[in-house]
Formats: C-alpha cells, structure tokens, sequence
C-alpha cells in the first residue's frame, strides 16, 4: 500500500470512489442554475434566536414532522434487530468427504506401486542376490519417490497444503484410514460446536444475542450462550486438545502431523450475515411510521416580539415547503434529467473504448467539467448581454447578434489539444447543447455551436506552433461568419446590416477563440500538469539544460537517448501513435543515469567497468536508482508528467538477468530473490512509452553485435520483442500483434541505417591500385584492420597520436 493511501481518510477514499458522480452532479447543478435562476425556492428570513417582527398565523391546514421524536423511534427499532449469523452444517461432511477420498486415493496409489514393484521384481528374480534388508530399503525409498508426484494431488483433494516431511510421514504409514478417521473425528468434534470467524465482532452481540439461521433448512434460533462457540485460534488450540485421548498410543510425530492437519482443515461454519442483516435493519426503519402534527387553520405559528424557538422554526419551514411546492418544477427535472444521460452516454461511448480507457481519469474529467462550466458561464453572460442591448441606431449591431461573438470553441481547441481530437469531438456537441439550451433550445443555435466546435478542434489537432492555433482561430472565425450569415438569411431575422454584424461578431468569436486558447493553454497545463505538442515541441530542443547536461556528463547515454528517440519517432509515425510525443519520451527516458554515468556501459571510456568490484545486488540497485533519479530530476525540471512516467515505466516490470544470473552463481539459486533483481514499474501504460521501452533495448543490443549485419539485426529485433511481449511488459499498453510486427520493420530499417557497412578510405593518394584492383571503392572490405595495420599507424609520421586521446 502507498503512502499517500494510508493517508488517505474514509471520507476522501469515498470522494475519489464517487468522484464521477459527484462532478455529474456539480455539472448540472450548475447548469440548472444557470438555466432557471429565478426557479430556487425563497426560504424564510428567520433563523433560530431571532425575534419575531410581526405574527404568523397557519393559512391552512398541514401535518409538521417531528423529525427528532421520528428519528429515535426509527433507532430504537433499528437496535432492536437481532444480528443474522448464518450456521452452515455442511461444512463438516464435506471435511470428511474430502479426508476419505485423499488417503483412499492415495491408498490405492500405494498399492498399484507395490504391485509394480513386484512384477520387477519377479522379472529380475534371476539377477544377483542382494540382502533382503537392502532392497526393502530400496523398495521404500522408491516407493516414497514414486509418492511424491502426486503430492498434488492428494493436496488438490484434500482442500489444503502439505509439507513434503508430513506426506513423507503419512506415506510411510502407507495413509493408513485409522490416520484420516483420528483426523475427521477431531475436526467434526470442533465444528459440531460450532467455529466463529470473528469471535470478537460476535461477543458484541453478548446482551442481546444473534438470530442462528441454518442455511439449508434455512430455520432460525435466537441464541444468547455466545461464549460456546470458538474463535480461529481457539479453535486450532481445541484440535490438540480433543486429539490427545485419540492418539496417546501414535508416536511423537504422527501426533504433530495429525494435529497440524486437523488445524488446517478447519474453517468457519458460522459467518456473520451482514446483507441480511442490514435488510432487516433496513425493513425496521421503514416500518416506523413517522410522528406528525397537525397544525389547524388560523393556529398562531409564532408572535410579534417572540424570540424564534427551535419548534416554531420546524412549524414555519413545514409552512414554507406547503406553500411554496417543490423546489425544482418539472421541466427542470426534464433538463436535468436529459443533460445527464447525454453525459453519461458519451463517457460510456467514449471512455469504455481500449484505446481511450486511459484517458477516463478523474483529472481528465474534471478539466473538462472545468471547461464546460467556463462555456456555460461565457453562454449566460452572452445571453445576459443580448437581453439588455437595444438598437440605437440602424447600424447598430441588432439584439441576439451578439450571441455569436461568444468564443465557445476555444474550449473545444483546450480540450484537443490536451486531450486529443477523438475526445474533443464529443465535448463540443455536449457544450454546443449546453449553450443551445441556455438560448431557449433553439435549433440552429445548437448546429452552429456543434459545427463550431467539431471544427476548431479539428484544426488545432496537429498543432506543432502556436501559430497554428491562431490560424485555426481565423478559420473558425470565417466559418463562423459564413454560417451566421446562413442562419440569419434562413431565420430572417437578419437584413442588409444585420447580416454584416451577424458576420463580423462571429468571426470576432473565432478569432477570440485562438486567443484565448493560446493565452490559457499555459495555464492549463501549469494547473493540470498537462503537456501539449507546444510544450513538447519545446522539450525535443537538444539545447535543454539537462540534455546538455547528459551529453556532457554521459556521452553515451545522450547518444543513446537520441537514437531511441529517432527508433520510436520513426516507429510511432507506422502504428499511429503520437511520434513527436514518443520522440521527446525517447529523449529524456534515461536523464537519471546522469547521476551516476560511469556505472553504464555506454559510458565507460576507460575499458574499467566499475560493476566489477560491487556484489550483484549492489550493482542491481545502482541500475534501478536510476529510474528514480531520473524522475527526481524530471520534477526539478518540470518536464511534465507524460515524461516523469515514462521515466517510471520504460523499464516496465523487467528483469536485470546479467546481475541476476550472476548473483546465483555466487550465492545459490534458492539465496536470491528474483524481485531484488526487477525495476519496480510500472509496466508501459501507452503505446509511446512501449516504444521507448522496445526501442531502448534494441538500440543498447544492436552496439553489442560484433558483425550488425542486415539479418543480424533483424534477428536480434525479433528476438528482443518477442522477449519483452512474453514478459508481460506490454500487457497494460494498447500495442497489438500487428503493431509489434509493423515496430520491428521501422527498428530494422532504421538500425540498418545506421550500423550500415562502409568502405575503408585510402590513407593516401597511392592507393589507386588497390581501387583499380576491385574494380570500385565501394567494393573495399569492410573488416576491421589488423593489429599490425594498426602499429604500422601509429608510428606513421605526420599522424596525431594524442588526437581524441584523454
């Protein structure tokens, strides 16, 4: 369990378990408030303590419900209900069952084996004479080893686990039945008085006792002696003790095995109901009626001058909720009612698919919550603007135009760009019938907004430059205004100047729309911890100071980093996925070895691999820092949280086998424990991070290849896949077969590219015969030079020996 789930309170696990809901709730609250402001019921000025400032007589006649008196009743009926333990008597016949078949199986197992050992032994009656004594040995040993394949099975039978020195025991007794009728004598003795799982819980009940039902008969006992039955630990103390008189003659250890296997047959044939419970409880409240008064017609509810008492106050809100009716008539509850499964329908639509389920998290929901909330607000004050604006003049914008001028795509832009167009798409049609219904359901408003916001999305789903985002504002606004023309000729309500201020103000709004996005989108992401294509755009500058710094302090590890990121560029661009959003995960997936460089491979210049003077588990935990580190530096640098959990999962769950292996050779396989030797995780949760995890093994493994050639290279590709999707390293991301299949071409291809083979350049002019010899330069070898090729360099005059040197 985290930490932070610890901390957690019961009233915080239950607001992050509702936490949907509530925000449904919150939503259409909001928008039924703003739909029918005038619709909340005016409630009285008194409070408890205040003094009266005239008489108020009952008007009627109404019932006043004493919600206290109603209450204790409701209590006192609730306490009275019997706690429901369910008694189950079958449990003690199946023990015996399950007892009599194991070492009747096992039995009959003993004696097909020694009728096999027979027939050998007839067969091999000719052979030379051994001591009697040494082949019943031999014949007992084997018998054992024959035995003890099907441990299993005579566990899976008996419903519980055995040591091997306990089924060593039992078979040297060959499951004797006096063994199994000691065992299930003693276990049904316990069970038939009766074993509790929580003995605790169940003496709470002492004062009043508990309802006993049978679970087959299904009858019903009211029982008050609840000391009778045992506890858990109670009842495994009872086995030794109702075994000693059965077993006083058996020897030490067939005692102890008898004991331990009667303790862990036991189990609890009296469980507490708490379904049924909680039902009759339930039943008992229902069943008070509640405490009413009836207050006569002219009755004096309270006086001038008095001061208000707590019964006056309950007598004026009953008079207040008689004459004021519901609070919410039904045509809110219409409105609500329709918002709700219009909201509730698309999280089912959208949420449930594979490939967005990822995205179906509390923050996301609330961001868009956030942002429908800002487009109700933006539509009330439209609205609010277009019911107070009167025609001055005939040029004058006319009334309702300035609906049009309201920016509601920006939101739809916010959310495809945080969240992506297919999310998108569904937040504008619910906000365009958000706005529609705070402009009086009108039809075509609702198609405007629709259009509107499908759009805007749509133009800022590629956004690689803020630029793009004001250029989509223009489009939205052009096509704002082209639609607002169309609306007003198809209305009519619009002629000569109103339709140019019809065109102006919607393209005003769309213009406003990439404004404000662009001046949000900051924001946004500082709030949420969201990281757009802009901010990652940013990010893929090889001028950052930490990649600066890890190509300074880890040469290697940046060179790495910088081909994994052009693999999983290159490989997300194949699949679909996002390869900008891959690339930068590429890029800064390994920033934690810049803590400790020279314990990488890659980094070690000098030929000393400092691994080799730590233990195994030393060297283990030194490699797993470094995905800790990494996401500690990702934080200080506020890099984003798509690039801190990258950090976390490229590893995934996945074994360090060199240091591993290497520790079972220096300790033993049963001294090492396999868990010490994993990254922590989590597993890859999107189809970027799974590429940088495939990407990252396959570039450090494809340097280790002595000849990368072609097939080698492929080869090596398929091998290191098929070994991460065998792992489980990929179960929790959304790469499928075909995915896997379409990675491994654009990983050979780009490998190829660069572990391709090259000539060897002549060192000097003179070197024409060799060129004439095979014909072309690019048909030169491609081998390593000799060692003697290589002393015959170095003493070369005019060479710089030192050149590269430290």
């Amino acid at each position: 369990m985290s930490p932070e789930s610890r901390k957690r309170t019961p009233i915080a696990e239950t607001l992050q378990r509702h936490f949907k809901w509530l925000l449904l709730a919150l939503v259409v609250t909001l928008f039924l408030v703003l739909l029918y402001p005038n619709l909340v019921v005016r409630q009285h000025p008194y409070q408890l303590g205040d003094i009266a400032m005239h008489d108020i007589k009952a008007p009627r006649d109404f019932f006043v419900e004493d919600k206290a008196a109603t209450a204790a009743n409701q209590q006192q009926a609730v306490e009275q209900v019997l706690t429901v333990y369910d008694h189950d008597p079958r449990i003690a016949p199946q023990v015996t069952e399950r007892v009599r078949a194991a070492f009747g199986r096992m039995r009959q197992i003993v004696r097909d084996l020694q009728a096999q050992a027979n027939t050998a032994g007839e067969n091999g009656a000719q052979g030379p004479e051994r001591p009697a004594a040494a082949e019943a040995g031999d014949g007992r040993q084997a018998l054992e080893r024959a035995l003890a394949a099907h441990k299993e099975e005579f566990e899976a039978l008996m419903g519980i686990e055995i040591s091997r020195g306990a089924f060593r025991l039992l078979a040297g007794e060959s499951f004797s039945p006096a063994i199994a009728e000691t065992i299930i004598r003693i276990v049904d003795t316990i069970l038939s008085n009766g074993v509790v799982a929580n003995k605790e819980v169940l003496l709470r009940e002492a004062d009043k006792g508990i309802a006993l039902r049978d679970v087959t008969s299904k009858s019903e006992n009211t029982v008050y002696a609840l000391r009778q039955y045992y506890g858990p630990d109670q009842a495994k103390t009872m086995v030794r003790i109702v075994a000693e008189p059965l077993v006083k003659d058996l020897n030490y250890n067939l005692v102890n095995l008898i004991v331990e296997v009667g303790q862990r047959l036991l189990q609890p044939n009296i469980t507490l109901n708490l379904n049924e419970t909680e039902e009759r409880k339930k039943q008992a409240q229902a069943g008070v009626k509640p405490i009413m008064y009836k207050i006569k017609t002219g009755e004096m509810l309270l006086r001038e001058g008095e001061r208000v008492s707590a019964v006056q106050l309950l007598k004026l809100r009953a008079l207040e909720e008689h004459s004021q009716g519901k609070p919410i008539v039904p045509t809110v509850a219409g409105a609500a009612l329709i918002v709700s499964i219009l909201l509730i329908v698309l999280h089912r639509l959208y949420f449930q698919f594979p490939q967005y389920r990822r995205l179906n998290t509390n923050k996301n929901l609330l961001f868009m919550a956030l942002a429908l909330l800002v487009v109700l607000a933006m539509t009330k004050i439209g609205v609010a603007l277009s019911a107070g604006q009167m025609a001055a003049s005939p040029l004058a914008a006319p009334a309702g135009a300035i609906l049009f001028a309201i920016p509601v795509a920006a939101c739809a832009m916010l959310v495809c760009l945080v969240l992506g167009f297919e999310i998108a798409l569904p937040f504008g049609l619910v906000a365009a019938v958000f706005a529609a219904f705070l402009f009086g359901g009108r039809f075509d408003t609702l198609v405007y907004f629709a259009i509107i916001n499908a759009m805007a999305a749509y133009w800022v789903q590629l956004c690689r430059e803020r630029k793009v985002v004001i250029m989509a504002g223009i489009k939205v606004g052009l096509l704002g205004a082209l639609m607002a023309v169309a609306i007003g000729i198809h209305t009519s309500n619009f002629e000569g100047a109103g339709l140019v201020w019809l065109g102006a103000l919607a393209f005003m709004g769309g213009f406003a729309s990439g404004i404000v996005t662009l001046g949000v989108a900051p924001l946004v992401e500082m709030a949420f911890g969201y990281t757009t294509d802009i901010t990652l755009l940013e990010l893929a500058n090889l001028d950052r100071p930490i990649l600066r710094r890890l190509m300074i302090e880890a040469p290697g590890t940046y060179h790495h980093s910088v081909i994994v990121g052009s693999l999983v560029e290159a490989a997300a661009t194949e699949i679909g996925a996002n390869p900008l959003l891959a690339k930068v995960c590429g890029y800064y997936h390994d920033i934690g070895k810049v803590k400790k460089p020279l314990y990488f491979i890659e980094n070690q210049t000098d030929g000393r691999n400092r691994h080799d003077k730590l233990a195994p588990s030393m060297s283990s935990l030194i490699l797993i820092a470094h995905v800790k580190d990494g996401v500690d530096i990702a934080q200080k640098q506020r890099l984003g949280q798509i690039i801190i959990d990258t950090i976390q999962q490229h590893h995934g769950t996945s074994l360090i086998h060199y240091f591993y292996e290497k520790a079972k050779q220096l300790k033993g396989d049963s001294a090492v424990k396999i868990d010490d030797y994993r990254y922590p995780g989590p597993k890859p949760q999107t189809k970027e991070v799974g590429l940088v995890m495939l990407a990252d093994v396959v570039e450090a493994a494809s340097r280790t290849l002595e000849n990368p050639t072609p097939a080698r290279l492929q080869g090596l590709v398929q091998i290191l896949i098929n070994k991460a999707f065998s792992d489980g390293q990929l179960d929790s991301c959304e790469l499928t077969l075909k995915d896997l299949h379409s990675i491994a071409k654009s990983f050979n291809k780009i490998l190829n590219g660069i572990h391709h083979h090259r000539i060897e350049y002549a060192e000097s002019g003179s070197r024409e015969g060799a060129k004439a010899k095979n014909g072309s330069p690019d048909r030169q070898p491609t081998g390593k030079p000799s060692h003697r090729d290589q002393g015959r360099a170095k003493d070369r005059p005019g060479h710089l020996k030192r050149l590269g040197m430290s």
